[in-house]
């Protein structure tokens, strides 16, 4: 290819899946009940998106089989075919023959200073009526829906793209500068997340082993374990989505003053969805039931949004002993931008992956990945590492906090190498994959689970409902259920 012929080649899936594996702490004697299909490229593109979901997928997988085998004793075999993996990975849904808009018209990639961005570039995003009217403020524009992007255009010309950044940060919004890998590698965040594992997982509290229901033969591996999921946007709801489909009992839990995005139609499949205000007594009391029951609650709010509210890791582990308590950020738990808000295309702009796409295709000054594989990858390394503690939990007992970023994933995926003639791959085509039934908002047509387990297929037997479908409770355990 013309642009990017000296990327550094890309590792072997099996590489990939088995650096995430140890990160988790798998067993080694697990490996060789895994098969990886395909090969790169998967999707047009430099970096080894297939490689990063379907390896991401095959470990969440592998690990659910793995707390099966050690509920009753089987061993099964999971095979992911990447180009499946890569289509998971790609948000791809439609609604009584519908495909909904993903971008607001103001998200997007603007030049600060001048039309050929003398200033750099900066990232908006603007999917959320409360991020769009906040940059608006910012900017001197009148808010709402009817302000036009060229109207941002001309109004960033008085704006440094690092200062708009750093502003925006400070009103707490979402907006990213346009860095390339030597900008970010030589930013304090970014050398705060190059030293963190791709998975933090720690024991936060002393508890007995907790006992599982019993696991008959047929039924899927996460067969009784009860989720709590406080998360909205893609990645925490894939991670969770994921446990549902592998068999887990996953109550959804929308705050009810707070937006959702349409993609909640895709990934609340297999879950129970119900609404709680934790800023209310009631609403509390509610929710602590419910937390009573969990063997694992995933939270994707803003860092010290819960610890706040008294629902911190380790708060939780001295109220409810045993519990697995996962967290998602966008830049990681420590860095001068810890508690910074973010999502998948601003970390791809800011921590470089849009800047080095843009050079290996030479064309522009950025290019986005062709799938928010941080969100998604990210997504599988909750599920992976929610496995993994349960397994932990089995064996050793204790409370368990688990830590996933989505720019502790980016890292990963840099080191998994480039794609030479990535961009020359085939167009994506869904249909071989797509499952289409009714759902609370709509008839649903998303793709199956990449993961194949050999004894208990993947599979999400709730139709994806509404918030506030569902009464804020586990259900009561049946025993065809499986």
């Amino acid at each position: 290819m013309a642009a990017g012929d000296d990327l550094p080649a890309a590792v072997s899936p099996e590489a990939a899946l088995r650096r995430l594996w140890h990160a988790a702490g798998g067993a080694e004697e697990a490996m060789p009940r895994l098969r990886l299909v395909g090969a790169e490229p998967a999707l047009p593109s430099s970096f080894a998106v297939g490689t990063a979901a379907q390896a991401s997928i095959a470990a969440a997988a592998l690990a659910a089989t793995e707390l099966g085998r050690l509920r009753n004793g089987l061993r099964q075999r999971v095979e992911v075919d990447m180009r499946h993996a890569a289509l998971e990975c790609c948000t791809h849904f439609r609604l009584d023959g519908r495909t909904l808009p993903v971008w607001d018209k103001l998200s997007a990639l603007y030049p600060c200073g001048g039309d050929d961005g003398p200033d750099g570039w900066v990232r908006i995003h603007a999917n959320f009526p409360h991020h769009r009217d906040g940059a608006l403020r910012l900017l001197g524009l009148r808010e709402g829906d009817g302000t036009e992007p060229a109207e941002v255009r001309a109004a960033l010309r008085g704006w440094t793209a690092l200062g708009f950044e750093q502003a925006a940060a400070e009103a707490g919004l979402v907006v990213a500068a346009l860095r390339s890998f030597e900008d970010w590698d030589a930013h304090d965040q970014g050398r705060a997340v190059a030293l963190q594992p791709v998975l933090q997982m720690r024991r936060i509290g002393d508890a007995p082993p907790r006992v599982l229901p019993p696991l008959p033969a047929r039924s899927r591996p996460l067969r009784g374990v009860r989720v709590l999921d406080l998360t909205r946007i893609l990645a925490g709801p894939v991670g969770t989505r994921a446990l549902a489909a592998y068999g887990a009992d996953v109550l959804l839990v929308n705050a009810p003053h707070l937006p959702n995005i349409d993609a909640i139609a895709d990934t609340s499949r297999g879950k129970l969805s119900a609404r709680a205000d934790l800023r209310d007594a009631a609403g509390r009391a509610a929710f602590d039931r419910a937390l009573r029951g969990a063997h694992v609650f995933v939270q994707g709010y803003r860092p010290g949004g819960l610890q706040r509210l008294g629902y911190g890791a380790e708060t939780l582990a001295e109220r409810f002993p045993g519990i697995v308590a996962v967290s998602l950020s966008a830049y990681g738990p420590v860095g001068p931008w810890s508690d910074r808000r973010g999502f998948d295309s601003l970390v791809q702009t800011a921590a470089g992956f849009n800047h080095a796409e843009a050079s290996a295709s030479g064309r522009g000054p950025a290019r986005a990945l062709p799938t928010q594989i941080l969100d998604h990858a990210s997504g599988y390394l909750i599920a992976l590492g929610s496995c993994a503690a349960l397994c932990r939990q089995q064996r050793e007992g204790g409370s368990w906090e688990l830590q996933v970023s989505l720019a502790c994933t980016g890292h990963w995926l840099r080191g998994l190498g480039r794609v030479a003639g990535g961009f020359a791959a085939a167009a994506p085509d869904f249909a071989p994959y797509v499952r289409t039934q009714d759902s609370g908002f709509g008839r649903l047509e998303a793709l199956r689970h990449a993961a194949r387990l050999s004894m208990t297929p993947a599979r999400w037997t709730r139709p994806s409902m509404p918030p506030g479908t569902h009464a804020l409770a586990w259900p009561v355990a049946r025993a065809s259920r499986r």
